[in-house]
């Protein structure tokens, strides 16, 4: 098969899955004649597209194409087989399908570390009190009133864009619009449009909160989400990698993309994003504790693999929702309403397996990212996210050849 039939192949492939379940295909720039004859035929049959990711993925080692892309097109054809299996019902372990949806192999965290996550958190918030008291007072403080949080999505929003456009090369033309909906099971949601422009969705049924906001922003738009969107389009897509323009649910591009976005702050602003984030609020005359939300953040980032842990519960050992909502509560040390909200994402069948694209693709992008150190070099490895076809075994293999520990698939 020649390499631009192959491609072609896949991105029909991964076209009709949103025949099956509408929001599969997280973003497609391509050719809309191709989406277009995706809508024109019969509702696909699982099956069958079982059966032709698997005829792609067979056809990968004579189709010519350079190794980073043969690798990329069969983690990802891996992960669509499984996706099509579950969607002809076949019954799949929790942990092996979070393992063909994103090349990661998931265990349950350590208690201990949430314990010593809760210790460390309240140390930064003192007083009287339970822990979960103070959470919730601290949280209620730290709410950023509806009415304000347009002007502090657009400061946040134009700072880092200053930012990311210093250090990172965007195209003149890009652009992010936002917009507030409800009824969601996500907190927020980035829609690549094309054309370098995107619209970010802000859940308006969560509280959302002062400290969370730059973290945001970050994450779906600078230099998270849109940022890597539109670097992509003016490298990979524009070099002819034209499988760089599908984007679809349940794959490693989510855990690659997730583990990037919760990483964007830190890595174009890094230590003192509490104190930067400060300055900002107190110009739209604000007050926020900048140290102390930075503080607690670090302190909260113990707790890492909770969700995950629930997930696990839910969909690999049988627990209850009401014993899933209690693990929550206890160890997030959330609100009843915030534990559902976690809760009805984790349940969701597009979305279940979805938690652990932020949990290890933190941890894995994480580790990759701290082999070099903080400065102009970590800055030239975050650009290789933004920038390349890598996959988390390609990054594995990495750390392991760099010296570093070796992380489990």
């Amino acid at each position: 098969m020649e390499p631009d039939e192959l491609v072609r192949d896949y991105l029909l492939l991964g076209l009709k899955f949103d025949r099956l379940e509408e929001g599969f295909v997280d973003a497609y720039t391509g050719d809309p004649a191709l989406r277009q004859q995706v809508e024109n035929e019969p509702t696909p049959d699982p099956r069958r597209l079982a059966a032709d990711a698997r005829a792609l993925r067979s056809d990968l080692a004579s189709a010519g194409l350079a190794g980073e892309r043969t690798r990329f097109l069969d983690a990802h054809l891996t992960a669509l087989e499984c996706s099509a299996r579950k969607f002809a019902g076949d019954d799949i372990g929790f942990v092996d399908e979070v393992s063909a949806y994103f090349d990661v192999r998931i265990e349950v965290g350590n208690e201990d570390e949430y314990r010593e996550a809760h210790r460390r958190m309240d140390a930064v918030l003192p007083g009287p009190g339970t822990l979960v008291e103070r959470m919730e007072a601290h949280r209620a403080a730290d709410r950023n009133p509806p009415n304000r949080l347009r002007e502090c999505v657009e400061a946040f929003n134009s700072a880092l864009r200053d930012r990311v456009r210093v250090e990172y090369t965007l195209p003149e033309t890009e652009r992010v619009d936002y917009e507030v909906v409800g009824d969601k099971p996500w907190s927020g949601f980035n829609y690549y449009l094309g054309g370098y422009r995107s619209t970010v969705a802000i859940n308006s049924d969560l509280d959302q909160q002062m400290a969370n906001l730059p973290r945001l922003i970050a994450h779906e738009s600078y230099p998270g989400h849109h940022t890597e969107h539109c670097r992509k389009e003016t490298g990979l897509v524009g070099t002819g990698q034209l499988e760089q323009t599908l984007f679809v649910v349940n794959t490693p591009q989510c855990l690659m993309a997730e583990g990037l976005a919760d990483l964007a702050l830190e890595s174009v602003i890094g230590p003192g994003w509490g104190r930067w984030a400060q300055e900002i609020y107190a110009d739209l005359g604000m007050r926020f504790d900048g140290e102390r939300a930075e503080q607690l953040s670090a302190a909260a980032s113990g707790l890492l693999s909770v969700r995950q842990d629930a997930a696990l519960m839910l969909h690999d050992r049988g627990a209850s929702p009401e014993k899933v909502e209690a693990f929550l509560q206890q160890w997030t040390l959330s609100s009843p309403k915030r534990a559902k909200q976690s809760l009805r994402f984790l349940s969701s069948p597009l979305w279940r397996a979805y938690i652990s694209t932020y949990v290890e693709g933190y941890r894995l992008l994480g580790s990759w990212l701290a082999q070099t150190p903080v400065g102009s070099q970590r800055s030239a490895r975050f650009k290789r996210l933004l920038d390349e076809p890598l996959t988390p075994g390609a990054l594995r293999d990495e750390v392991a050849s760099g010296g570093g520990a070796a992380l489990g698939r």
